[in-house]
């Protein structure tokens, strides 16, 4: 069994994992305060799924870099995606018209995906991690763990 890990890159992240049915295991977000904390905390992060072997990446700069550089060393896959990447699978032009639109809708949909996974319900959910579970699925997706959208998702 593989996993992946998805990752809205900042000192406060949005992390969420799948399974290589394409189904969310959990999600969260954290703020780690500062970008030599979330390094320090890095390792912990990439060895807590034993089965973890897909890393998607959503940010770039520095703090994107040192992910991709430790993933590297622990012989992970590492894929980054831009917003616009994903969000063009996902949602229509008329909700990427800001990016609090967006933000909003991918809120939407990614409690769509959390009821489709059985995954735990979230009190509430920010922005941060819902972005990485649609960066999660857009990960299964591009990796054809899933071969098409869940239903709930298609437009």
């Amino acid at each position: 069994m593989a996993s992946l890990l998805a990752v809205d890159v900042g000192v406060r992240t949005g992390l969420a994992s799948f399974d290589d049915d394409g189904r969310l295991r959990w999600y969260r977000s954290q703020n780690f305060g500062s970008a030599a904390r979330l390094r320090r905390a890095l390792p912990a992060l990439l060895t807590a799924d034993a089965d973890l072997s897909h890393v998607v990446l959503e940010g770039g700069g520095a703090i994107a870099d040192s992910w991709e550089s430790e993933a590297t060393k622990r012989h992970l896959e590492v894929t980054r995606v831009t917003a616009e990447e994903w969000r063009s699978t996902f949602l229509l032009p008329r909700e990427q018209r800001s990016g609090a639109q967006a933000k909003e809708t991918a809120g939407r949909l990614a409690r769509a995906i959390i009821d489709w996974s059985d995954a735990r319900r979230p009190t509430s959910l920010r922005h941060d991690a819902a972005e990485a579970i649609m960066i999660g699925l857009w990960g299964a997706l591009h990796l054809r763990w899933l071969r098409r959208l869940p239903p709930g998702l298609l437009r």
